[in-house]
């Protein structure tokens, strides 16, 4: 196998770096009199994020080892730091609010609760990994070197629509409730032990030795597991009540009739 993945890291390094000082600058605009604040936390987390990003980018992808790393890297811790950074509430605070109305007018459109939904995440993750490992698009990633980017570009993406659908805690419409979520996460578990398992056995389509098969199915079944209870716990932490709605579980106040004096 050639090193096709080699080069270029340099160049993508500085996508998580201008990403994480546009976010900076948004977060310390917050701390102008008359703002709210931001959450050192919160910044915290997303830099977390775009570090777990960077690293990725610098490591060798020349092999079924280097390229699990990356998947588990791009595809779900950093998505996961990037999420509970709370990019998109941090970026509502700092434009205009005419255009930040505009933007939770297209969070309520049908198509974005159909393309936000963890079932979509789901299928874009998973089934993502599943026709790159049982398909030759895997190996055609060794020897044409424009894909691989697009294949990370495929990992950032679905990895941070599915964390966010989980346990984003900027605002969604449309994101459904929690016991549907776990179900949801849980299935994700599922896909990958299976998958790591098909790896682990040879069954997969990579031109690889059996101790990388091994050692690549052994990282996504044991780092995978571990990136999703973490984002198990993010849910159960960002987690709040939604508030009750009129109809027929809402209390609503009503008003009490005053009383005169009763007159003989």
């Amino acid at each position: 196998m050639t090193g096709a993945h080699d080069g270029g890291g340099g160049q993508l390094l500085l996508v998580p770096a201008m990403v994480f000082w546009g976010y900076l600058a948004a977060a310390l605009r917050q701390r102008d009199p008359g703002r709210a604040g931001w959450s050192h936390w919160r910044t915290a987390s997303f830099g977390a994020g775009a570090a777990l990003l960077a690293v990725a980018l610098l490591l060798p992808a020349h092999d079924l080892v280097g390229h699990m790393w990356q998947h588990l890297l791009v595809g779900m811790l950093a998505p996961l730091g990037l999420v509970l950074g709370a990019p998109g509430t941090l970026a509502l605070r700092t434009v205009r609010p005419r255009a930040g109305r505009a933007a939770l007018r297209l969070l309520r459109h049908p198509a974005v609760a159909v393309a936000t939904h963890p079932v979509t995440g789901l299928l874009l993750t998973a089934g993502g990994l599943y026709l790159l490992h049982l398909t030759p698009l895997y190996r055609a990633t060794l020897t044409h070197p424009g894909l691989h980017p697009l294949l990370l570009l495929h990992f950032l993406l679905s990895g941070y629509a599915f964390t966010w659908a989980i346990a984003g805690p900027d605002p969604g419409t449309h994101r459904p409730g929690v016991p549907v979520r776990l179900v949801v996460l849980g299935l994700s578990v599922a896909a990958h032990a299976t998958l790591a398992q098909l790896m682990y056995a040879g069954l997969v389509d990579a031109d690889a030795p059996a101790d990388q098969l091994r050692t690549a199915a052994t990282l996504m079944y044991y780092v995978g597991d571990l990136a999703e209870i973490l984002l198990a716990l993010a849910l159960l932490v960002t987690w709040r009540p939604e508030p009750r709605r009129n109809g027929s579980t809402a209390v609503r106040p009503h008003r009490r009739r005053r009383v005169g004096p009763v007159r003989a």
